[in-house]
């Protein structure tokens, strides 16, 4: 029966699924609810909304949305998790972790910008003027590995020029030596 409904409508729901009352799709094309999902009361479902599992999990593998929650068009909701009475999660967003209650979850993986009337700012937990620019970090190290070869080889020389580059003169002329292999 789901198969020939999901045929008509687009919309495949699992007959194992549990849900609430007053539970509304607002153009269901594209819906899956897996087999362990649980929907509470009053939700909201816009088209290409799944309700599904990860693969990973044995059980109950679909999350369990609470009352009063909005899930706007093609958002994922993945894995056995709780999404909390009166939350809100954005289109296209992918959601892989719990959300709590009265929140708003936005973008790929989602993540909670909002609980309640208070925004969750994680940009006022960074600083970010002393942010580490990792190009100038590259170069610096670049720049100090030459100034060593370069004392490297200064050393190098100055010991060259003190026993006179290993040559103590009687060391044959390269010619003779010549000389010599050819004779081999």
């Amino acid at each position: 029966m789901s198969q020939w409904s999901r045929h008509w409508t687009g919309i495949e729901i699992h007959p194992g699924a549990q849900i609430g009352r007053r539970f509304v799709i607002d153009h269901g094309m594209g819906i899956v609810i897996g087999e362990t999902a649980e929907i509470g009361d009053d939700v909201l479902l816009y088209h290409g909304v799944t309700l599904g599992g990860t693969g990973k999990d044995q059980g109950k593998r679909h999350p369990t949305i609470g009352n009063n929650v909005l899930i706007g068009c093609g958002a994922k909701v993945l894995g056995p998790f709780k999404v909390g009475d009166g939350s809100r999660i954005a289109s296209n967003s992918v959601v892989l972790s719990e959300v709590p209650p009265n929140a708003t979850a936005v973008g790929v993986p989602a993540r909670i910008v909002r609980i309640g009337d208070k925004k969750v700012s994680y940009a006022d937990e960074v600083d970010q003027i002393h942010l580490t620019d990792p190009v100038q970090k590259t170069l610096d190290a670049l720049t100090s590995r030459i100034e060593q070869l370069e004392q490297q080889l200064d050393r190098q020389y100055l010991e060259g020029l003190d026993n006179n580059y290993g040559f103590d003169g009687s060391a044959a002329e390269p010619a003779e030596k010549e000389n010599e292999h050819a004779a081999l």
